[in-house]
C-alpha cells in the first residue's frame, strides 16, 4: 500500500506541474502556437511540455516562462515522509 501512495503522490505532483504550465499560458491569453512562436519552437513542442510524462530542461522552462510573461521559480521542500538520520 505504501508504494501505491508514493506512486499516486508522484502523479499528483506531475499533474500539478502540468496544470501550472497551462495556467501560465491561459493567464497570458496565449495559444500553444503563440507560445511556440515566442519560444522559437513548434506548437508540437509546447503540447509535449503541457502533457504528463515529460521532463523539460531548466532552459526550456525558462523560455516557456518568458513566453508566458511568468517567472520560473524552483524550490526544494522538506519531504515529511522521509526521516533523516
Amino acid at each position: 500500500m505504501d508504494e501505491y501512495k508514493r506512486e499516486y503522490a508522484a502523479l499528483d505532483e506531475e499533474f500539478s506541474f502540468v496544470q501550472t504550465l497551462i495556467q501560465a499560458r491561459t493567464r497570458a491569453g496565449l495559444t500553444q502556437e503563440q507560445v511556440a512562436e515566442r519560444m522559437k519552437t513548434t506548437q508540437v513542442v509546447v503540447a509535449r511540455l503541457e502533457r504528463r510524462g515529460t521532463r523539460p530542461s531548466t532552459r526550456t522552462l525558462e523560455r516557456y516562462a518568458a513566453a508566458t510573461g511568468s517567472r520560473l521559480r524552483i524550490s526544494l521542500e522538506a519531504d515529511v515522509s522521509q526521516v533523516l538520520p
